[in-house]
């Protein structure tokens, strides 16, 4: 395990410099919509988060943690706070696949394909695009949170944002009940499969779905990807532990300790694996962590978007 000083002064150095915990300059990390043709007007704001665009990076960063938990060489993580954030975001953008950007870029592809299937009346403007800080918030450093928090909803607000659509469970949990808490400014947010209007009569096949810690713990919205699942001829199997007691991925464990992480994501995996049917997942962080354990799994808005040809 390291020491989580280390890490949550690294993470708000990067966070304080560059808006984003990992120090990448936001045009790297946000391009996903550069081949889209997405309105800039209309009744709410697409806001991403950034979160789907991120894993590679944490993919990418976590496998070197991995490699030097509990090792001499572990010990000089407490040194990375005083490198120069754009230098190693620089750095790891360069290292990152593009592949595997590309592979998470296409996830947002989809669920835009979704939207605008279900006449959904959205825009995006990627200059107002930003990380919401919530892994900040999860590690305990509030005080850093709350200052990016406050830029952030500051921001949005200028601009005349009042309704948002959002794509992770994490992004949405941090401006729905976070900001309004912390900032003193309100959004409309909902989650983007809250807005589907869609209908496919094609047979039924049944998943294995896999509920977020937000959503299900803390946002009560479980049934809802359930119910547009259901209405695209999809099933869901029952799942030891979902909805409200979901058992979670280790995501937010494994900037601290992979193993533990790990751990804790075997045993998700396990239950999701005993239903026998094909996994699906609605969080970045979750799908990600799934499929590093080898696992064959697929993004809610994936498997929704097939369904559209």
């Amino acid at each position: 395990m390291y020491h989580p000083r280390d890490i949550i002064e690294t993470i708000a150095g990067n966070l304080r410099a560059t808006r984003n915990p990992f120090g990448i300059p936001h045009f790297i990390v946000n391009r996903w919509w550069n081949k889209s043709e997405l309105p800039s007007q209309g009744e709410a704001m697409l806001f991403t988060g950034l979160m789907y665009q991120f894993i590679p990076y944490i993919e990418k960063s976590t496998g070197y943690l991995t490699r030097y938990e509990d090792t001499p060489l572990g010990r000089y993580l407490r040194y990375a706070r005083y490198v120069p954030s754009y230098l190693s975001g620089l750095g790891l953008a360069m290292i990152t696949p593009g592949g595997e950007k590309q592979k998470y870029n296409r996830i947002l592809q989809d669920i835009v394909q979704i939207l605008k299937s279900s006449a959904v009346d959205f825009y995006y403007r990627p200059e107002l695009d930003h990380y919401s800080g919530i892994l900040l918030y999860d590690l305990g450093d509030q005080e850093t949170f709350v200052a990016h928090a406050c830029w952030l909803a500051g921001r949005l607000k200028k601009a005349g944002v009042r309704k948002l659509i959002t794509v992770d469970p994490h992004t949405t949990y941090a401006l729905k009940e976070l900001f309004p808490k912390y900032t003193g400014v309100s959004f409309e947010v909902h989650s983007y499969f809250e807005l589907i209007r869609l209908t496919n009569g094609n047979g039924r096949r049944t998943v294995a779905l896999h509920d977020p810690c937000f959503y299900g713990r803390y946002l009560g919205l479980s049934d809802v990807p359930a119910k547009a699942l259901a209405s695209l001829g999809i099933d869901c199997a029952e799942v030891e532990r979902s909805g409200a007691y979901t058992h979670c991925c280790g995501g937010p464990a494994e900037s601290i300790s992979p193993k533990l992480a790990g751990d804790v994501c075997r045993r998700r995996l396990a239950q999701l694996a005993a239903t026998g049917a094909p996994i699906v997942a609605m969080c970045p962080i979750c799908l990600g962590n799934l499929r590093k354990l080898g696992a064959d799994v697929q993004d809610l808005s994936s498997i929704m978007a097939e369904t559209l040809g």
